[in-house]
């Protein structure tokens, strides 16, 4: 269809038009660059509405649909089609898929075997200790991991599975050219290399709020379940839950303490029959999935640059101190500890959980 894909990505940026009207599009006119071409007349008596025909006639006005499509590819940004081999095949499944997909980094055929993991960006320091161990022990067996970027469980999530050597996906609810939140930009340079970003905006698209709840659906969509570690009851996770239940796919929730307004959410969605989990094999059996033990590649860790570094990453072994109760271990003053810790962190050695709470990577 090496003609056609410069006009699949022109119809898809105009707003409210669905593959179904592709296809009718199709059907009508024999191909998209008919359609592309038609008049305002004979695309009123396929019945477009109103508002979907302005829109098509003012982007047809700007736009040139093969110029379009060179000048994306000229950022290093590679747009997948609907009808594209290279679309991923799980996306095509769900009731309303993206007509075309802007991508950084690379889909390969083992992330087929993919998972969600999203929650409340307030995470928990149980949150993020769940989170890390979920995704580091799915991606041991070969599943990549698909999340949205944002704070909390999303970048724990992401950070936890290339940590492993995985692979990890993020769906962006802006351009794949707009990292958001601008902090987690290294993170976005490490998916690219180890995995793919995507999003069904174009380039330039700035962070709009209305474009996150509508991106949750090709979080699930690209899945083979949804795990929701934390999330209260007004939750982008639990959209994304819905999206996932919509689209037939597996429903998961981690338990947690019911006292916590992050894990009202997640009690719900056990309510309404999600189902529980406490570790990846829950996950893998449920799914049915072939345990796969991998031998992962994984950097190795940088070496104490101190006898205090060295004590620090001894203690966090047998899990997460809180810095005071590190200060006082070590004997050093908090000043003194919170530098200690910083260059750990950049060095990629020790995570900040929140709450002054501190884990070995």
């Amino acid at each position: 269809m090496g003609n056609e894909r410069a006009y699949w990505l022109a119809f898809h940026l105009v707003y409210g038009i669905s593959l179904r009207w592709i296809e009718r599009l199709r059907t009508h006119f024999g191909d998209l660059a008919t359609a592309w071409e038609a008049d305002q007349a004979q695309l009123q008596q396929l019945g477009l509405r109103d508002s979907i025909l302005e829109r098509f006639r003012t982007l047809r006005q700007r736009l040139d649909p093969h110029q379009y499509l060179a000048t994306v590819e000229a950022q290093g940004i590679r747009v997948l089609c609907y009808p594209d081999e290279a679309y991923p095949p799980r996306l095509r499944e769900i009731p309303s898929p993206p007509l075309a997909l802007f991508m950084r980094g690379e889909l390969t055929p083992a992330d087929d075997r993919a998972v969600a993991i999203v929650g409340t960006r307030q995470a928990t320091s149980y949150g993020q200790l769940v989170t890390q161990q979920l995704a580091s022990e799915l991606c041991q067996h070969g599943i990549t991991i698909v999340s949205g970027l944002a704070y909390g469980i999303d970048c724990v999530a992401h950070e936890a599975a290339l940590d492993a050597g995985g692979r990890s996906i993020a769906v962006f609810g802006t351009g794949v050219d707009v990292v958001y939140p601008r902090a987690h930009q290294r993170l976005a340079e490490r998916l690219i290399k180890q995995g793919a970003i995507l999003s069904e905006f174009p380039p330039g698209t700035r962070p709009i709020a209305e474009n996150f709840p509508i991106r949750n659906r090709i979080i699930s969509g690209l899945s083979l379940g949804v795990i929701v570690v934390e999330a209260p009851m007004r939750s982008g996770a639990l959209i994304t839950a819905r999206f996932a239940a919509e689209q037939g796919r597996s429903v998961y929730a981690v338990p947690g303490p019911i006292t916590s307004p992050v894990s009202q959410g997640t009690l719900a969605l056990l309510k309404d029959g999600a189902t529980p989990i406490g570790s990846a094999r829950d996950i893998l059996d449920d799914l049915q999935l072939e345990v796969r033990q991998l031998a992962l590649p994984t950097p190795p860790a940088p070496s104490p640059a101190s006898p205090h570094e060295a004590q620090i990453l001894a203690l966090l072994a047998h899990g997460p101190y809180h810095i005071d109760d590190l200060a006082a271990e070590l004997g050093l003053g908090i000043s003194q500890m919170n530098v200690l810790l910083l260059e750990m962190q950049l060095r990629g050695q020790v995570r900040h959980l929140g709450s002054q709470l501190y884990a070995r990577v």
